[in-house]
């Protein structure tokens, strides 16, 4: 078997960074050998830091790069023409999050996976968050006691990263399938899933405050389990500054975990024994949780392990996304 990984990044804007950190920072065994960007300036600032070959379309790159792999970091809409012609040409296939804006098309991804015969996995990485992580397992051993609820709550003002200029497709709603829910709610759904299982139903309204967003800025959610329980689900992104709150908040029988609002992310517990809360564990935060996705990724492929979640864990946080659009329409109960 070999030991390295020859992975090509295929889209090098804001997220090829966090995810090549994550590969410098924790993935020793890969090696970035392919840089892919319409944009060749942007695709030349990762090789000129990997020594990758540059490649302005995927296309050329699967006719004459040397890769095993591809890291396929693209606007909604592309994921299922890059994705597929990613497996056709024999690659392994890490595909950013959601697989597709519908349930077709990301049927016909995973029937390409399933012809390739090669490792499919979709990029949520808050299934690698540290505090994530860390929370889930103060859970199994009962820290809070038995989890009663939770809130989740994306809300974000409006940064750089989202500049019209530099990301114009994320406000077109026919490019990404909605707006900020179907975009970046997976990262806070994700861990609800962990923490309580599997969700069953969800009633929703949506809201537009963002102007120059097609889709919507604002929802709010109730999200009912399989076990009974629910959780609340509010995302938000505002072009005016925001106050801070909790990102997560997760109350049991006997105390309350609560992760701060910001990429550092602070986990914090309460409970009989600290009322005033104690940190959890060092902050790490957001951006490492990609060195962790790149390695499961990475050992499925040279070593054969199951991924920490498949890419059918991805689809139930789409079925929710689309759920929570279908209610916000009939203002009923959906099921996911």
């Amino acid at each position: 078997m070999p030991n390295t990984l020859k992975l090509a990044l295929v889209g090098c804007g804001a997220i090829a960074r966090f995810h090549l950190d994550g590969i410098q920072e924790a993935v020793p065994r890969i090696r970035v050998t392919a840089a892919i960007d319409i944009d060749p300036q942007r695709a030349q600032e990762i090789a000129s830091e990997t020594g990758a070959e540059v490649f302005e379309t995927l296309e050329a790159a699967l006719a004459g790069g040397d890769f095993d792999a591809v890291d396929l970091m693209l606007p909604h809409d592309l994921h299922e023409s890059a994705a597929t012609a990613s497996f056709a040409a024999g690659k392994h296939v890490l595909l950013e999050k959601p697989m597709a804006p519908t349930l077709t098309a990301c049927q016909r991804i995973k029937d390409a996976a399933q012809r390739a015969g090669t490792v499919f996995m979709v990029a949520e990485n808050a299934q690698y968050w540290p505090e994530i992580v860390k929370v889930q397992q103060l859970l199994r051993d009962g820290a809070i006691g038995q989890v009663v609820t939770a809130r989740a709550a994306f809300v974000f003002p409006v940064d750089k990263l989202w500049l019209p200029n530099q990301q114009a497709w994320r406000y077109n709603q026919q490019r990404t399938g909605g707006g900020i829910v179907i975009d970046g709610g997976s990262h806070w759904l994700r861990p609800l899933r962990m923490w309580m299982g599997e969700i069953d139903e969800v009633v929703a309204m949506i809201g537009h405050p963002l102007e120059q967003m097609e889709g919507e800025s604002l929802a709010d959610a109730i999200v009912h389990f399989e076990s009974g329980k629910f959780a609340s689900f509010h995302a938000m992104m505002s072009q005016s500054p925001l106050a801070p709150q909790p990102w997560w908040q997760i109350s049991g029988t006997d105390g309350q975990i609560m992760i701060h609002g910001d990429m550092a992310g602070e986990a914090r517990l309460y409970n009989a024994d600290h009322p005033e809360g104690r940190s959890v564990m060092e902050p790490k935060g957001y951006a490492k949780s990609f060195g962790p996705e790149l390695a499961d990724f990475t050992s499925a492929v040279l070593d054969g392990t199951k991924l920490a979640a498949g890419p059918d864990d991805s689809l139930r946080e789409l079925r929710t996304v689309l759920a929570i659009y279908r209610s916000a329409q009939t203002k009923r109960w959906e099921k996911v």
